[in-house]
């Protein structure tokens, strides 16, 4: 169990720290931007973050989404639904090739390669990946999440220790840094609203592969938890080396580089996993959304969807950053106040649910032990607490059956 938090809350951290936050450069234009006022918004938005966090991976194992339409479906009305369910389609699809962009921008200003062979790696991979089992690809999603979460703290050690800092300066070229935002508190809403956007679709569908909505609640938590932390320990040190990272497209790189070049050689593949991770993410969940009545549109969906972002990433990658995230972030509050109304609405149900699925599992549990008897009673008793389930009956018998039955191979390897 305590394996599966930890896939889930890597994969939901890998999916929300793309390109901008491990690259800093989002967090130049949102946070930084503000100089000191920008930390302190960072520390804010790292609490909703963690709240955020445990309701969207509850919301999507609570209602086991397979697209983040299911979910819409059952806690906005028709026309909000509609209106939320392209705006996430647009998201995904923007956001993702803002992904590519960013994957192009990064092995340029690290190696000198052309900006086309970055994009084109990145899409390449998205494709081939894709072709992986569910397991295999939450998997991948969080394996950079531990490595990049090591390296910022390499970077914020080497930034703070013995040295000191002209805060006076510091203000003064952080302001000379363009933002789309009018304030921090604006800027700090917009920035979780767009990540909120960003991240529900894969994050429902993440929630949607756990049956235990316990395991869900913690999953989310340690998420939020986690990228509140490399969000505010990031702009920190980007504050504190504002001079030389206000002039790059990537200015965490930049500061990796004046540490050394193996390192930095480390951080631009990390990085560059991270994006990935975010593209992947965007690019699955779109495909996912307009295949779900038809399986076998997947591919072709996904195939299709990053050759045309791929072909878009050429408009740039800090451009794209300062004009199109504003924009999502604003379409963001009305999720924001969605997600929050359904969980108000849902909490009580939600609960109950989490009740009714752990007697599910303790009752079908008796069938693979040899030493407890599965009765006719068990069986009825398992099969009313199928129908009175949120999820249709048959899944969900047949899914605690196989989470039960793979639990019992497990331990008999």
């Amino acid at each position: 169990m305590l394996k599966r938090i930890l896939n889930i809350s890597l994969a939901y951290v890998g999916v929300v720290i793309g390109a901008g936050l491990s690259s800093g450069q989002d967090l130049m234009q949102y946070f930084v931007s503000f100089g000191k006022w920008g930390i302190i918004g960072t520390i804010v938005l790292g609490i909703i973050s963690v709240v955020f966090g445990k309701i969207i991976i509850t919301l999507g194992s609570y209602f086991r989404s397979n697209d983040h339409s299911e979910v819409l479906s059952q806690i906005a009305g028709p026309i909000t639904n509609k209106i939320l369910d392209i705006a996430l389609i647009v998201s995904c699809f923007v956001v993702g090739l803002v992904m590519i962009a960013g994957a192009g921008s990064n092995l340029n200003q690290q190696f000198g390669l052309p900006f086309w062979a970055g994009g084109l790696l990145c899409a390449t991979l998205i494709i081939i990946v894709s072709f992986l089992d569910f397991e295999k690809i939450t998997g991948v999603l969080g394996i950079f999440t531990p490595i990049v979460f090591i390296m910022i703290i390499i970077i914020a050690v080497h930034t703070f220790t013995n040295r000191s800092f002209d805060f006076d300066e510091l203000e003064a070229i952080s302001a000379t840094i363009p933002s789309p935002m009018p304030n921090v508190w604006i800027s700090l809403l917009n920035y979780f609203a767009l990540a909120v956007m960003t991240a529900v679709p894969m994050a429902f569908v993440l929630g949607g592969s756990i049956m235990r909505i316990g395991v869900a609640e913690k999953s989310g938590i340690l998420g939020g938890l986690g990228v509140s932390i490399i969000i505010t320990v990031v702009t920190c040190v980007l504050y504190a080396n504002v001079k030389l990272a206000s002039t790059v497209d990537m200015p965490m790189l930049a500061i990796a580089e004046q540490i050394h070049p193996i390192f930095s050689l480390i951080y631009a593949f990390v990085i560059y996993g991270l994006i990935f991770n975010t593209a992947f993410s965007l690019f699955y969940a779109l495909a996912k959304r307009f295949s779900s009545d038809n399986p076998k549109r997947f591919y072709p969906i996904l195939i299709g969807t990053v050759v045309i972002g791929y072909a878009l990433s050429f408009m740039g990658f800090k451009e794209l950053v300062s004009i199109m995230y504003p924009i999502l972030g604003y379409i963001g509050f009305v999720m924001l106040a969605i997600l929050t109304i359904a969980w108000i609405k849902e909490k009580s149900n939600i609960k109950g649910e989490k009740f009714l699925r752990r007697k599910m599992i303790r009752l079908i549990t008796k069938k693979y032990d040899d030493n407890q008897d599965y009765t006719i009673k068990d069986k009825e008793k398992f099969h009313q607490l199928g129908e009175d389930s949120i999820v249709d009956t048959q899944s969900i018998k047949s899914d605690i059956k196989d989470l039960v039955k793979e639990k019992f191979n497990d331990d008999t390897r």
